[in-house]
């Protein structure tokens, strides 16, 4: 069991989301045991146990369901086939009795997909790395690439390809901030082409870079096409223009829409009008 509990302590430092499985109560015979426990990863790796058969499987199938909803889950199970059992799922199993298993998810409640890992890109990470997001950057210049800190995943690999290769999920939030305006249209244009809906979808450019983009948006794919999504030039605006504070500023946008603002506002805005201390 202390190597269950290492593995799982070495990938929640590494970010890495996971679903940990507990047998936490049972019935009757069978081969599960209170307290026995599995973690799945999100790549598919499982360590630990809670009985093997029939049960395991379907609890990995399963884990990968929760994963992608990020969610948690208590659930009982008769382990003798052809028995009905009142609120019970029913395992091709001949051992007997009734377990239930709780399934917890572990990691980040969001992923972030950066593609670039420029300047802006490490001073956003560098502020990102200190909430509960797991972040992922692409870049194919392996110098910059190699250089890059505090990144939960480093894609060396061309920026559409790794769309290709390995997807993004709708709900996800993603910044474009290649080298070239060339290579932010081939993402952008990638995730509209494969209908992906991001939460976000964040592209940093000048106000003539993006008109030249959306010109070329309508003519590939139509003037009715949803960009709802889409935020570019992107962040709010507080009126810096360095790295650091252009990342501060793409933060506070994702988080604003992460917690379901539809815009900013001063927290003292939120108080009673009878507390009211300022003029406008």
């Amino acid at each position: 069991m202390n190597g269950f509990y290492e593995k799982l302590l070495d990938f929640k430092h590494k970010n890495k989301p996971m679903i940990v499985v507990t047998a936490v109560q049972k019935e009757g015979e069978g081969p599960v045991a209170v307290g026995k426990k599995m973690l799945v990863t999100i790549d598919g790796q499982a360590f630990g146990t809670v009985g093997g058969g029939a049960i395991e499987h379907y609890a990995r199938d399963k884990c990968k369901q929760l994963l992608k909803k990020k969610d948690n889950l208590l659930e009982k199970y008769a382990l003798t086939e052809g028995e009905i059992v009142p609120e019970a799922k029913q395992m091709p199993m001949a051992c007997g009795g009734i377990v239930t298993l709780f399934y917890e998810y572990v990691g980040p409640m969001e992923s972030i997909v950066i593609f670039g890992a420029g300047h802006v890109a490490q001073a956003l990470v560098n502020v990102l790395d200190t909430m509960n997001f797991h972040v992922i950057v692409v870049d194919p210049r392996p110098e910059v690439i190699d250089s890059f800190r505090k990144a939960d995943e480093k894609h060396h690999m061309g920026f559409v390809d790794f769309i290709g290769e390995h997807g993004i999920d709708d709900g996800d939030y993603v910044v474009v901030s290649t080298p070239s305006h060339k290579h932010d249209y081939h993402v952008v244009n990638k995730i509209l082409k494969e209908k992906i809906k991001p939460a976000y979808l964040g592209m940093l450019c000048s106000e003539q870079k993006l008109a030249d983009y959306l010109k070329k948006t309508y003519e590939s794919f139509g003037e009715n096409i949803n960009l709802d999504f889409f935020y570019s030039p992107v962040g709010l605006d507080i009126g810096g223009i360095s790295p650091e504070e252009i990342a501060v500023s793409i933060s506070a946008e994702i988080l604003m829409l992460h917690h379901g603002k539809k815009e900013p506002r001063h927290m003292r805005e939120s108080i009673h009008d009878s507390l009211r201390y300022w003029s406008d």
